[in-house]
């Protein structure tokens, strides 16, 4: 592995002579630390705004504060789970790169195993740390949500949601600029061997930007694991509340006699706040590191992703205070309150981008600058139509949504026939885009183009990931309006808030799923150059069984999680059944619920059941690499890519439509209004896409982007290696995913849970409740014995 570099880059200079040539390493990323210095400032600004909203009555905070001690709960007891993966990977990665580095001269510099040990523990703490940074925050903001809406009014409440949307998005770019930057600066350190003293020298900027790979590879992780687990969650609680609770029990929509009620808000955290965060601050840091991977030691074109990222921090910044609306506002309305915040900050991306282009590219490098530049807009208008795809498919503003609504008249099979064609079909425009997207790029820069693109794409995270994290919070505002007992207004206001949020979630969800595309194509770029990969031949039969491979691996990896809501909703229902049976006075509202009991089922079931789909999910790039070879790995990335985004895009824009779908019917009274047999039919639809959106749908895009990162970390051990030339190295990570799957199944998933078992208690128990009051009646006018034994009988039998 030593010589890996002098193999790579005979010699790289300067597109142009001037600036950056000949700086140092800490110029080139000088921008973007400063730029992710001012996203933290921004986050400390806007948690002080947000403290200065009142958070309501005793009742208010006493839910809200249960909501956010069970949300802790479970990121403490996810985070001790995966604190001990990090460590192990850690210790591998040590002592694979000090034994076999793949950078220096002679014996290689031992020290690049520190390096990437250290790289791959930074991004999986970042990434933790801004999911719980956000998490934190917006279970506060959630109450002030409320008591604006109780108090100010609509406005007033979009206003206090988005800026907890706010926090996430600026602690996400903040800490992920931030991380990368510095990581990079520090990698170039104390090179030795083959290095020159100059720091700037092609060859120290790859080897630096080499080790940044274990930094995506440790934001992956802990993105992967984080959106699994915190999707099971979020969905079997959702599930199990609603099963029982309005289905079985007849009640509304956050019901505070339903036990379940808590920990679905919790859900609603620990999913979409805390999940999708560390899911987009991978892509972000991916998309950098791709692209500088792809710079093959220019200082200009590495300089570039880390500039594009810090500009488009400012100009998030500046979008965020472009966000506000009136009171009364429709769905279409508000929806065009956040959609100026987007276009703002798009706009200023575009200017900021022309003087980076304008100062990194001079002379003879110009005309490469500015196709660079429009690869950058190309993004950045592809992720905005992408986003408004996926709101045309989602919100039931429009036809698409609506018509799942009305084919709920005919029952909930309709509903569900329906909305899987209208998931099929939203494929179409975002893949549309991509590719357009792809093939333009290309054009005009070749594979670097296509990864500043998705950097372009992603440059205004800050606040596109803003109005994505606003939902759960509405959501849960509204959930605290309803368990409080306030007026229905507040539950109006906050419910127009939610449905907007559905529908922002879902357009960030497309988002997430486009640049996610984006970036694994580029790591898939950057594996191949790094794993010596020249030419792949799809007719090549060793390359056609990767794709084929890699294309099963999204569908299995659905299934899993699809199941673990399945079994974990289980277990949900059988704890909410057995109170309803068993605690008295819970169905009349004179007995609270036991929600922590919930709370724990919850917490432990979801972090059981994100085992075996992270072990997948980590150990295929490794079977497939070590026992075939880097070409059937080339061709599993591309089938695992292809495939992926077809099946996100589908369970994404589905589980949205359906959702919008009862939201519709509540919110604007479509179809007769809500307790209608065609509302109860979407209730069931909603209850299907909940694990297509939240779950299922989101943590493939994570997956792609996870096997390609670590595909790109293992590249340089198994560069140049024939088709099973090593062929027994693969049995380590095949044995090791054996191994997990007896011990999951052993454990967690041999014993199977009779979920119609405890609805018998409820029934017997309502059934007893029927036969005393009719014995009592039949007392009061006296009836003998007899009489009364015939009607309690007829009632058992019932």
């Amino acid at each position: 592995m030593a010589d890996i570099i002098p193999n790579l880059i005979s010699e790289v200079a300067c597109l142009g002579k001037g600036f950056p040539c000949g700086e140092d390493p800490i110029t080139l990323v000088s921008l973007s630390l400063a730029c992710s210095g001012l996203a933290l400032v921004m986050v400390f600004y806007l948690v002080h705004k947000l403290k200065q909203n009142e958070r309501g009555t005793d009742e208010m905070n006493k839910l809200s504060d249960k909501i956010q001690s069970g949300a802790k709960a479970f990121l403490v007891t996810e985070y001790k789970y995966l604190s001990i993966f990090v460590l192990l990977v850690f210790a591998v990665l040590v002592i694979l790169y000090s034994v076999d580095p793949p950078t220096g001269a002679g014996n290689g510099d031992r020290v690049d195993g520190i390096r990437a040990g250290a790289c791959f523990l930074a991004g999986a703490m970042l990434s933790a740390g801004a999911g719980w940074a956000g998490m934190i925050v917006a279970t506060d903001a959630n109450v002030r949500t409320t008591q604006a809406a109780d108090k100010q009014g609509l406005a007033v409440a979009l206003r206090v949601a988005f800026t907890g949307g706010a926090v996430m998005g600026f602690t996400v770019v903040g800490l992920g600029l931030l991380g990368v930057s510095l990581f990079f600066f520090l990698m170039t350190l104390n090179r030795s061997g083959q290095f020159l003293d100059n720091a700037t020298d092609a060859e120290t900027l790859i080897a630096a930007i080499d080790s940044l790979a274990s930094f995506g590879f440790g934001a992956s992780s802990i993105a992967l694991f984080a959106r699994v687990a915190g999707g099971i969650y979020t969905k079997a609680a959702d599930v199990g509340a609603d099963l029982v609770g309005k289905v079985e029990m007849d009640i509304p929509e956050d019901d505070p006699r339903n036990p379940a009620v808590i920990a679905d808000n919790v859900g609603d955290n620990v999913g979409d706040v805390a999940g999708m965060g560390a899911d987009l601050f991978e892509s972000f840091v991916g998309s950098i590191i791709a692209a500088a991977t792809l710079a093959n030691g220019d200082p200009a074109k590495v300089a570039l992703p880390f500039w594009i990222a810090g500009a488009g921090i400012v100009a998030s910044v500046f979008g965020f205070f472009a966000v506000r609306t009136k009171d009364g506002a429709n769905q279409r309305q508000l929806m065009m309150a956040l959609h100026k915040g987007v276009i703002l900050s798009s706009f200023l991306v575009l200017g900021l981008s022309a003087i980076i282009i304008w100062k990194l590219f001079e002379g003879d490098a110009s005309d490469e600058g500015w196709k660079l530049y429009a690869c950058i807009a190309i993004g950045l208008i592809a992720g905005i139509l992408i986003g408004q795809a996926t709101e045309y498919f989602t919100s039931y503003s429009f036809w698409p949504t609506q018509s799942i609504t009305q084919a709920g008249v005919t029952g909930p099979a309709t509903v569900i026939i329906q909305g899987i064609g209208v998931g099929m079909i939203s494929c179409v425009a975002p893949v549309l885009v991509i590719v357009g997207t792809i093939l333009g790029c290309n054009a005009l820069s070749g594979q670097y183009g296509i990864a500043m693109s998705a950097v372009g794409m992603l440059s205004t995270l800050g606040v596109t990931l803003a109005t994505d994290a606003y939902g759960p919070i509405a959501d849960n505002a509204g959930g605290i309006a309803e368990m409080a007992e306030l007026e229905e207004r507040v539950r109006e206001t906050t419910d127009a808030l939610d449905a907007l949020g559905n529908t922002t979630a879902a357009t960030g969800k497309g988002f997430a799923i486009g640049s996610a595309v984006l970036t694994a194509l580029s790591l898939l770029s950057a594996f191949k150059d790094k794993a010596a990969v020249e030419t792949v031949d799809i007719g090549d039969p060793v390359v056609l069984s990767g794709v084929l491979f890699g294309a099963m691996l999204p569908f299995l990896f659905a299934a899993l999680t699809m199941l673990s809501v399945q079994k974990a909703a289980g277990a949900i229902i059988i704890e909410v059944r057995r109170q309803f049976a068993q605690i008295e006075g819970l169905r009349e509202g004179t007995a609270e619920a036991d929600s922590d009991k919930c709370v724990a089922i919850s917490t432990q079931s979801s972090v059981e059941e994100m085992i075996l789909p992270g072990v997948y999910a980590v150990l295929s790039p490794l079977m497939i690499g070590l026992l075939i070879g880097p070409k059937c790995l080339t061709g599993m990335l591309g089938g695992a890519i292809a495939s992926g985004m077809m099946l996100a895009l589908m369970m994404a824009n589905a589980g949205g439509a359906w959702d919008n779908s009862k939201k519709y019917i509540e919110i604007e009274g479509a179809c007769g209004g809500k307790g209608t047999t065609t509302h109860k039919a979407c209730v069931v639809g909603d209850t299907v896409g909940d694990p297509f959106k939240d779950t299922s749908g989101p943590s493939l895009n994570i997956l792609i982007k996870l096997m390609s990162m670590i595909s790109l970390t293992i590249a340089p051990i198994i560069r140049g290696w024939e088709d099973w030339q090593f062929w027994y190295w693969g049995f380590l990570p095949i044995g090791l995913a054996a191994i997990a799957t007896v011990l999951v199944y052993h454990y967690f998933w041999k014993d199977t849970q009779d979920i119609s078992a405890p609805i018998e208690d409820v029934i017997k128990t309502e059934a007893e409740d029927v036969i005393k009051i009719e014995a009592e009646d039949v007392k009061q006018v006296d009836t003998p014995a007899a009489d009364v034994e015939a009607p309690a009988a007829e009632v058992s039998a019932e």
